[in-house]
């Protein structure tokens, strides 16, 4: 999804290359754990560090696990392409700032000074497209575990409407809709992710709970500089 595959087992063709750091993680991660596992896992990480930082977010960790998640959108296929494409060119962009910035904050200082938080490439612009990212996984595994083998159609379109439809063009929205049914089925995606049926609820609800403090974070980043969210 993106790029992760030539270096884990999980993942098949990538949309995008990785930059070398953070093919470098993933491949770090290959081989020792589940994918869902090791993208739990690094969230975990990245919240404890944020907490013994003082509830700083450091960039460089956070480029290297959200570059994990890319894993999480090339299990369900073409349907996400989409999503996957968008958000590899975001998390590579990020980490190459991470050589000139230490924290998320410091990207929202200098493009507010610069004014140009919301132009097209810009690393504030790039944060919030990959905050979408980690939102709609999160959204899909809540509606996922909600009900009792609820499908993946219909738990990947009610998350794609709630985080990301509003921000996307009639188009879009139709293309991504014709793209849901290619979806794996639950039971094909649960194989996917080497997991079992017990297992796979469990990781979802490690990566809802880990990922939901960073999400938050990033989200007040923007609205304690009174930018709104709706873009």
């Amino acid at each position: 999804m993106l790029g992760f595959r030539s270096q884990m087992p999980w993942s098949s063709a990538p949309a995008e290359p990785l930059c070398d750091a953070a093919a470098a993680v993933v491949a770090a991660r290959s081989g020792m754990e589940t994918p869902l596992t090791a993208v739990a896992e690094a969230f975990e990480e990245l919240a404890r560090g944020m907490a013994a930082d003082g509830g700083e977010l450091r960039l460089a960790p956070f480029g290297d696990t959200c570059a994990l998640v890319s894993v999480l959108f090339s299990s369900l296929g073409m349907a996400f392409r989409f999503a996957e494409i968008e958000y590899v060119a975001k998390v590579n962009d990020l980490i190459g700032a991470g050589k000139s910035y230490s924290t998320l904050n410091d990207i929202l200082d200098k493009d507010v000074e610069n004014d140009c938080v919301k132009k097209q490439g810009s690393h504030s612009r790039n944060l919030r497209r990959v905050r979408l990212g980690l939102g709609l996984i999160k959204a899909l595994f809540e509606q996922f575990l909600a009900t009792e083998g609820c499908s993946l159609y219909d738990a990947a379109t009610t998350a794609y409407r709630q985080v990301c439809a509003p921000f996307h063009s009639w188009a879009i929205r139709k293309a991504v809709g014709a793209g849901m049914y290619t979806l794996p089925s639950r039971e094909q995606l649960i194989v996917r992710l080497n997991e079992t049926d017990s297992s796979v609820q469990k990781e979802m609800r490690r990566y809802i709970n880990a990922s939901s403090p960073i999400i938050e974070y990033i989200d007040n980043l923007f609205l304690s500089r009174n930018i709104s969210l709706d873009w």
